[in-house]
């Protein structure tokens, strides 16, 4: 374990007051790819640009070929938790982890068994009917052939962010809390470029802020421990000493 592994190690354990604020990176050890990376999402070619496929005016416009982009890109069924995941759902089995608050919408943190999660831009393993409101499972997407529709004749959205749309106020207002209380932040796997999600640590009012990711963030210099490599091996030494 190197020094500055030691030291988060050190603040979890003097701790049980952690947030945890996560992104894209969290999951591609799950291998699951983020949007903007050499090999994202971003940098895929395809008859129209993944940000524009999955905003809301196309939703509405071309649901079909949504539908096939996101089962083809974006539904990772077999994905399953990594390290980081794990290591966070043990923190908060101690009493230490307050929340995982994640821009991420492939569900991991709930599959790894987290249990206070804000999921700012929602989550790909909810949906529902856009004309009565039922709820459905991710296997209602898997099992059809194309527009997955609701016994009423609705059709069936994601329960996800997508561009166009705003966030959930409420879940902004309890990330806010959570974040402004915290003793300890634990930013880790994102750039924190994607507003308004990354704004939200400028309301981080302690003195113990990691950042945990592989490439440089705009609030480096803000934050008490940087540490540029795998959120997973890092989580894993500092939690369980490994």
């Amino acid at each position: 374990m190197n020094d500055l592994t030691a030291q988060v190690r050190d603040a979890i354990q003097n701790s049980n007051n952690i947030v945890f604020f996560g992104g894209a990176g969290v999951s591609t050890e799950s291998g699951i790819p983020d949007f903007r990376s050499a090999d994202g999402l971003y940098n895929m070619k395809y008859k129209y640009p993944p940000e524009t496929i999955v905003s809301h005016s196309f939703f509405i416009q071309n649901t079909s070929e949504f539908y096939r982009f996101y089962r083809e890109k974006m539904l990772h069924p077999d994905a399953m938790p990594n390290k980081a995941h794990l290591a966070l759902t043990e923190l908060e089995r101690q009493g230490k982890l307050r929340a995982v608050v994640t821009q991420n919408v492939d569900g991991l943190h709930h599959k790894a068994g987290s249990v206070k999660v804000l999921e700012l831009h929602g989550s790909r393993s909810r949906y529902y009917c856009m004309r009565c409101g039922e709820k459905y499972p991710i296997d209602v997407v898997i099992d059809a052939e194309d527009i997955p529709l609701c016994k009423c004749g609705g059709t069936i959205r994601p329960d996800v962010v997508l561009f166009e749309e705003s966030l959930d106020q409420s879940v902004i207002e309890e990330s806010v809390s959570f974040i402004s209380n915290a003793e300890v932040l634990i930013v880790g796997g994102t750039s924190l470029n994607v507003y308004p999600a990354a704004g939200l640590i400028q309301y981080y009012k302690g003195n113990m802020l990691i950042l945990i990711n592989k490439t440089e963030t705009p609030f480096d210099r803000q934050a008490k421990i940087v540490i540029h490599d795998s959120i997973g091996e890092t989580l894993t030494a500092a939690v369980f000493g490994e």
